[in-house]
């Protein structure tokens, strides 16, 4: 079982929620206002940090890798199911807005496509 890096998982996860709650508050917004974003920035220089000092050791480099692949997803789907429900409580303007960035974002998915194929192209992969 990949236990390791979840001290430093959990650390990161509790700072970025503090960090995202006194940025809400001083943004005058009851909530939190980009802890997941703060939790993976520190998660991510936390483990830099760690492994330039030669203490991140093989096991728990996996245990890191493992948990925030695990963690993104799962975030990502709660925040969705937040904003859903927000949406719903915030009207039709709110809902036509989310349906446009979505409606937005599939239609990235070729564009952005045919960019990592041209890069992979170049490179002779």
């Amino acid at each position: 079982m990949k236990i390791y890096g979840v001290a430093l998982l959990c650390a990161c996860f509790l700072v970025g929620k503090y960090l995202g709650q006194q940025l809400g508050n001083l943004l005058g917004i009851p909530g939190d206002i980009g802890g997941v974003g703060f939790a993976m920035l520190l998660l991510m220089l936390g483990a830099a940090y760690l492994g330039r000092r030669g203490r991140l050791g093989p096991e728990t480099a996996s245990g890191i890798g493992f948990w925030s692949a695990m963690y993104i997803p799962i975030i990502v789907a709660m925040a969705a199911t937040l904003n859903v429900k927000a949406a719903f409580g915030g009207g039709w303007v709110a809902l036509l807005a989310g349906a446009g960035a979505t409606l937005a974002g599939f239609m990235l998915v070729p564009i952005l496509a045919r960019i990592g194929r041209k890069d992979t192209e170049k490179r002779g992969n």
